[in-house]
C-alpha cells in the first residue's frame, strides 16, 4: 500500500471518526441525563468551543504542510473545514431552537443588540461560502486564485469566533485567551511565510538584475 493510499483508507477515515466524537459523546451525554442543571448551556459551549478547535485546526493545516514537508496534510483541510462549519451550525441551531424556539422577533433583536451575539452570528455567516465552495467543482469553476482569495475570510470567522467567545464569558477569560493566543501564532507564521517568500522573489530578481548588469 502507497502513502497516499494509507492516507485515503486509513488516515482520513480515522481522521472522520475522531472529528465526529466529540458530536457523538455530547449526544451520549445528553441521552444519559450526563449533562448539568443547565443542558442548553452545556451543549451550547460544547458546540462553540469545537467549532474554535476545527477552526484552529484547520488554519494549521498549511503551516503543518510547510514546516514538516508532509504534503498528504493538504488532503485534511477540507474535511476539517467541513467539521467546524458542522459544528457551528449545531451551535446556532442549539441557540435558535433550544433556547429561543425560534422566536425570530427575538433573536433578531439578539443580533442587533448584544454584541457578541452580533459577532458570532457575522463569522458563522462568514463560513457558510467557504463550506458550499468547498468542493473540487466550485474550485474549477471560481479558478483556484479566486477561490484562495474567498477562502481567507476563514482568518475573519476565526477572529469573530474568538471575538465571541471571549465576550461571551466576560468574567473567566482563560479559555478565549487560550484561543486569541493559538490564532495569533497561526497568523503570525502565516505573515512569516508571506514575508519569507516575497524576500526570496526579490533576491531571485536581484539576482537576475545581477547577472544582467554583468553579462
Amino acid at each position: 500500500m502507497t502513502e497516499a493510499q494509507f492516507v485515503r483508507r486509513v488516515v482520513k477515515p480515522a481522521v472522520f471518526v475522531a472529528a465526529l466524537a466529540p458530536f457523538l459523546y455530547l449526544l451520549w451525554r445528553a441521552a444519559m441525563g450526563e449533562l448539568s442543571a443547565n443542558p442548553i448551556e452545556d451543549i451550547t459551549l460544547t458546540t462553540g468551543r469545537w467549532t474554535l478547535r476545527f477552526l484552529m485546526i484547520t488554519l494549521a493545516v498549511t503551516p503543518l504542510r510547510r514546516l514538516t514537508g508532509w504534503q498528504p496534510a493538504i488532503r485534511f483541510r477540507r474535511m476539517l473545514g467541513l467539521f467546524a462549519f458542522f459544528y457551528g451550525t449545531l451551535h446556532l441551531l442549539t441557540y435558535v431552537v433550544l433556547d429561543q424556539f425560534f422566536a425570530w422577533h427575538y433573536i433578531l433583536q439578539d443580533v442587533a443588540k448584544r454584541p457578541y451575539i452580533t459577532v458570532g452570528f457575522t463569522a458563522f455567516v462568514l463560513m457558510v461560502p467557504l463550506a458550499l465552495t468547498s468542493t473540487s467543482a466550485m474550485i474549477r469553476r471560481l479558478g483556484g486564485r479566486r477561490w484562495a482569495l474567498l477562502h481567507r475570510l476563514v482568518y475573519l470567522s476565526a477572529i469573530g469566533g474568538v471575538v465571541h467567545y471571549w465576550w461571551k464569558v466576560k468574567a473567566d477569560t482563560r479559555d478565549p485567551f487560550a484561543y486569541a493566543a493559538i490564532l495569533m501564532a497561526l497568523l503570525a507564521v502565516r505573515v512569516w511565510f508571506v514575508v519569507r517568500k516575497a524576500a526570496a522573489r526579490r533576491g531571485a530578481v536581484t539576482a537576475v538584475e545581477a547577472r544582467a548588469a554583468n553579462g
